[in-house]
């Protein structure tokens, strides 16, 4: 990287950084997203069928999805699902290929559930803690 386009980048961020402030109460926010995080084939197969299913849900604003692979020793990987950083889905694959479409469904569920009572919390205040 030359001196002049470094010295480019750099206004480039600055400009945008304090054309943003400047903008008030105004923020950008992106939601709706789904963050692939796998490292494996499995992994990022399941990525893709989740995102696929995650594009045909009516309403995903306001919520990101971040899928987490660990790679487990000799016995496969953990894949675990967290809608804005809060773990609702962990599933196992083992080394060999195994059909994914019972785990991809059950983890849209596992959001799907995760969402709807997301949104009776910030919506009823009075049953957020106990329900009552």
């Amino acid at each position: 990287m030359t001196v002049k386009s470094f010295l480019l980048l750099l206004s480039t961020l600055w400009f945008l950084t304090f054309s943003y402030n400047s903008k008030g109460s105004e923020h950008l926010e992106l939601d709706g997203l789904v963050l692939d995080r796998s490292i494996s084939r499995f992994g990022h197969q399941f990525y893709f069928e989740f995102s696929n299913l995650w594009r045909d849900l009516p309403t995903t604003a306001g919520f990101n999805i971040e899928i987490k692979e660990t790679v487990l020793p000799r016995a496969g990987t953990q894949l675990t699902l967290l809608m804005n950083n809060q773990i609702v889905y962990i599933t196992y694959l083992g080394r060999r290929l195994e059909p994914l479409n019972e785990r991809v469904e059950q983890a849209l569920y596992s959001v799907m559930d995760a969402m709807a009572r997301s949104n009776l919390h910030k919506a009823s205040p009075d049953m957020a803690k106990n329900g009552w």
